[in-house]
C-alpha cells in the first residue's frame, strides 16, 4: 500500500510576515517538524516507535519549494513500497493509509498542545470505518498513539523556536492533505501552547485519584492514565521512591487488562496518591505519582 500526505509548516507574524525568519531557529524548528513526522510515519508503517528519525523505514519526508506568503515550508510524506521510484503527481491519493498517518499526527500535535483527543472517537473510530469498508489499515492501539506523543514532545516543542527565541515569528499551524483537501493539523503554536509545554508546577499537596493505565514506559517510568473525572489520559511519572518492583507491577497489570479493553478485571483500575503538575495557565497537565495501590489509599 502507498499513500502520500503533503504537511505545511507556515510562521505568520513579526518579521516572517514580511518572508523572514531567523534562519537558525527556523532550521531547528524543521528538525522538530521533520523528527515528528518521521516518528509518526514509521509507526504506522512499521508498528514500532523509534527515537531517531534517520531510522525511518519504508517512507521517506520530502521538502517541496516554500510558497511566497508568510513563510511556510512544504514537507511530502511519500510512505510504501514505491518511494524510490516516486515521482510528483504519480503518487496515490485519498488512501487510507495516508489518512491514518494524518489522523495519528494530528492526534500527536493536539494532545502535545494541550488540547484533548478522544482515540475511540477518531483513530479508533477510523479504523472500524475503513474495516467497515473492506479497506485493510495498520491498527494503533492507543497506548502506541500515547507514546508516540512522549517520544515527539522535545521535536513539538522545537517548532516554536522562531516564536519563544528570537520572536521572528508570532504563531504557526500546520496543514495536513492527503487528498480530500488541506485540513488543520493540532491547534495554534504560539506563546500559550509554548508556556503549556515549557513551564510546569506542582502542586504544594497532593490527592489521590483512580485511573485505568492506557500506556506506559518501562526506561523512562512515565506513560499515561485514563482518569475518569477528567475525561482523559493524563500523562505521568513515577516518583523515584515510587519504581519499585511491586508497584511497577501494580501499572503493568492495568495496562494489560485494559489494552484488551477488560474493564472489568480486578486489575483495570489503580489507586495513586498524586500531585498534579499543571500548566501557568492551571490546566492539569500530569501527574507525579508517589504511590500505588490496587486497593484504597487514604490521602
Amino acid at each position: 500500500m502507498e499513500a502520500s500526505v503533503k504537511f505545511t509548516l507556515s510562521f505568520d507574524g513579526s518579521l516572517s510576515k514580511h518572508h523572514q525568519i531567523d534562519l537558525y531557529d527556523v532550521s531547528q524548528a524543521l528538525i522538530g517538524f521533520q523528527r515528528s513526522l518521521a516518528l509518526t510515519t514509521h509507526l504506522v508503517i512499521n508498528d514500532e516507535i523509534i527515537t531517531q528519525a534517520p531510522s525511518l523505514k519504508g517512507a521517506s519526508i520530502f521538502a517541496l519549494p516554500p510558497k511566497e506568503g508568510s513563510w511556510e515550508i512544504i514537507g511530502l510524506v511519500i510512505a510504501g513500497v514505491a518511494t524510490a521510484g516516486y515521482k510528483l503527481g504519480t503518487t496515490p491519493k485519498n488512501t487510507p493509509l495516508g489518512h491514518l498517518i494524518y489522523s495519528l499526527y494530528d492526534y500527536v500535535v493536539k494532545e502535545s498542545l494541550g488540547f484533548h483527543v478522544d482515540y475511540d472517537k477518531t483513530i479508533g473510530q477510523l479504523y472500524e470505518d475503513k474495516k467497515k469498508a473492506g479497506l485493510a489499515i495498520p491498527k494503533i492501539e492507543q497506548h502506541q498513539a500515547d507514546a508516540l506523543i512522549e517520544k515527539c514532545s522535545t521535536a513539538i516543542t522545537e517548532i516554536h523556536r522562531p516564536i519563544y527565541k528570537t520572536g521572528s515569528a508570532q504563531n504557526a499551524n500546520i496543514l495536513g492533505d492527503y487528498g480530500d483537501g488541506p485540513k488543520a493539523v493540532g491547534g495554534t503554536f504560539d506563546f500559550q501552547s509554548y508556556d503549556y509545554i515549557h513551564e510546569e508546577f506542582e502542586a504544594e499537596r497532593s490527592e489521590v485519584i483512580t485511573g485505568r493505565v492506557s500506556s506506559y514506559n518501562s526506561n523512562t517510568f512515565k506513560g499515561r492514565i485514563y482518569v475518569a473525572k477528567e475525561g482523559r489520559p493524563i500523562a505521568f511519572e513515577l516518583a523515584k521512591h515510587c519504581r519499585t518492583n511491586n508497584l511497577v507491577q501494580l501499572i503493568v497489570a492495568s495496562l494489560s487488562v485494559n489494552a484488551i479493553k477488560d474493564y472489568r478485571n480486578q486489575w483495570s483500575e489503580v489507586n495513586c496518591q498524586v500531585f498534579k503538575i499543571t500548566s501557568r495557565s492551571g490546566q492539569l497537565k500530569s501527574y507525579k505519582i508517589t504511590d500505588i495501590s490496587n486497593s484504597k489509599i487514604t490521602e
